[in-house]
């Protein structure tokens, strides 16, 4: 099979698309992959780490504003199209599969010239702009929350495949947490919060967290905290200015980034972080109770009516980020961890909205288009 992936800017798009080119492989080992992508975003390190091709185009996200910056953003991605269409020509894929995002769009509308076969996947339970308008030019739109499918109305076919994440779940024994916990100097006896905001961290939750710790205020429940590898020294330098040693605060382990995060995450009793589609995902796949801080001022506003799948459930709760205090964050963070069985039944109800083979049901799909 000869497969172009169209995936660019955010791992939330480049991720899902190196899941289905490995899932391919897997199945067909003589298949040939190239991804198609822009020269500015993550694709750049995370398409070449994971051994495919990145050819590359200078697409843009468009806009209705009439600006002098934005017209040579389309103008751009006009010839993007076309560009895109001569990579088409010379690869000859039998299928041209669109992971998200504003690259989709030159790639698919030079597919459809070709009459080249399109799947598109959407990983958001509100669809983005390029998946609404690519949608009715598409022979198959997956999507991962089968809340997306009433907002995709054009799309000749749908299918509820999930998000394909890298995070299994794992029943750890009392001594293996023990032991995980060991190399992070914390305690199994306490619960545990584990809290992130993306790979360059979240400012607004950051400060939130310096609020909690500075004040001592989770005596009941210890901490892990992902700050962003940008966001680390500045807050080493905030806690050392309130008398903290980041490296030696109480029921805390703070770091700038984790590596090991399948493990951290399988052992966390609750998950505060941002309402990415990928995390959303992860949690789920877990069946973690979580706080979820949606980033505001996003497409559509997508991480809250991500946020909304758990929370209409009972398996999180939302805090807009314009209401974050440490204060409301440390009051809800108590109250789950003060009723347990509350807690377990939240994370019961987060796994009802998992998907199993993920990548099997992705792989069908692209096999029934392929055939035809």
């Amino acid at each position: 099979m000869r497969v172009i992936i169209a995936a660019a800017g955010t791992g939330g798009h480049i991720n899902p698309g190196i899941a289905i080119a490995n899932k391919i492989k897997e199945e067909e080992r003589s298949s040939e992959i190239i991804f198609i992508g822009t020269s500015r975003g993550l694709e750049n390190d995370l398409v070449p780490r994971a051994g495919y091709d990145l050819k590359t185009i200078e697409a843009y996200g468009l806009s209705k504003k009439i600006t002098i910056n934005n017209l040579k953003k389309m103008s751009a991605t006009l010839k993007a199209t076309g560009k895109a269409r001569k990579i088409i020509q010379e690869f000859k894929p039998d299928i041209v599969i669109g992971a998200g995002g504003y690259i989709c769009g030159p790639v698919v509308w030079a597919a459809k010239k070709e009459n080249i076969p399109i799947i598109l996947h959407e990983s958001n339970a509100f669809p983005g702009k390029a998946v609404k308008v690519l949608s009715k030019k598409a022979d198959t739109v997956l999507i991962s929350f089968e809340e997306a499918r009433e907002r995709i109305p054009k799309a000749a076919n749908i299918v509820f495949t999930g998000t394909p994440v890298k995070i299994e779940k794992k029943d750890y024994t009392i001594i293996q947490k023990e032991n995980i916990l060991k190399d992070i100097n914390l305690r199994s006896d306490k619960p545990i919060v584990l809290i992130f905001g993306g790979s360059q961290g979240a400012q607004r939750i950051n400060e939130a967290i310096i609020g909690i710790i500075e004040n001592s205020e989770n005596q009941d429940y210890q901490i892990i905290w992902a700050t962003g590898p940008k966001q680390f020294d500045i807050i080493k330098s905030e806690l050392n200015q309130k008398g903290k040693n980041i490296n030696n605060i109480k029921n805390a382990k703070i770091l700038p980034y984790i590596y090991n995060m399948e493990e951290i995450m399988n052992i966390s009793d609750i998950i505060v972080a941002r309402s990415g589609a990928m995390t959303i995902t992860e949690i789920s796949t877990l069946g973690k109770p979580s706080i979820l801080i949606p980033l505001p001022n996003v497409s559509q506003n997508h991480q809250l009516y991500n946020a909304k799948v758990l929370e209409n459930i009972g398996a999180a709760k939302i805090i807009l980020n314009d209401e974050l205090t440490k204060d409301k964050l440390n009051k809800e963070i108590q109250e789950i961890i003060k009723r347990p069985e509350e807690m377990k039944k939240m994370g019961e109800k987060a796994l009802t909205k998992s998907v199993k083979d993920v990548q099997d049901r992705i792989y069908k799909e692209i096999k029934k288009i392929v055939k035809k």
